[in-house]
């Protein structure tokens, strides 16, 4: 899964503008900061203000502000408002097609990983995000994060759950599925 352009410039405008409470931001100064063309941040701007995140002020000495403490902004709600299709598959999305849909299990799997996904944002927000939190932070965060699922409480160091889900593929019961 990848998200799209859109929302990955949309947090980076959200955080830029949350890091500078005091002030109105411009998007000039954004684009600036993050490579972006500034006619793709007016629409990532355009867009974050229609649906209320940020509040816009117009004229010379206007900008862009937050339109609610970051504590309030959550990015689970922020990633539903800038993504225009979360169906990772075809048979999750409104065209399906599929001929395998209704007999296929793989949709249930597929539904599962991005609720948890979407429940894992839904568990963050912009403030957990900012610069100066304590919060690990970029590549040291995501590899923290991967060690910790490797490590899955010990288990999968021992080998327990590998063992478990094979055991569980061949229709064996095992110790891994609580069963013998």
């Amino acid at each position: 899964m990848k998200l799209t352009q859109h929302s990955d410039y949309a947090m980076r405008l959200l955080m830029y503008v949350g890091s500078r409470p005091g002030r109105l931001c411009t998007i000039a100064e954004i684009a600036r900061t993050h490579g972006i063309s500034e006619p793709h941040l007016m629409k990532v701007t355009h867009r974050l203000a229609q649906r209320g995140w940020l509040q816009t002020v117009r004229g010379k000495h206007g900008g862009m502000r937050l339109a609610m403490p970051p504590e309030q902004i959550g990015l689970g709600a922020v990633l539903r408002d800038t993504e225009s299709d979360l169906a990772l598959v075809e048979c999750l999305g409104p065209q399906d097609a599929c001929t395998l849909s209704g007999h296929c299990r793989l949709a249930g799997v597929i539904a599962g990983a991005l609720g948890q996904f979407m429940a894992h944002l839904d568990g963050h927000t912009l403030a957990d995000i900012l610069p100066g939190g304590d919060a690990p932070q970029g590549r040291a965060a995501a590899d923290e994060y991967v060690v910790s699922l490797a490590l899955g409480a010990g288990r999968r160091a021992r080998g327990d759950l590998a063992l478990g889900a094979g055991r569980r593929a061949r229709g064996e019961r095992g110790p891994a599925s609580g069963r013998r």
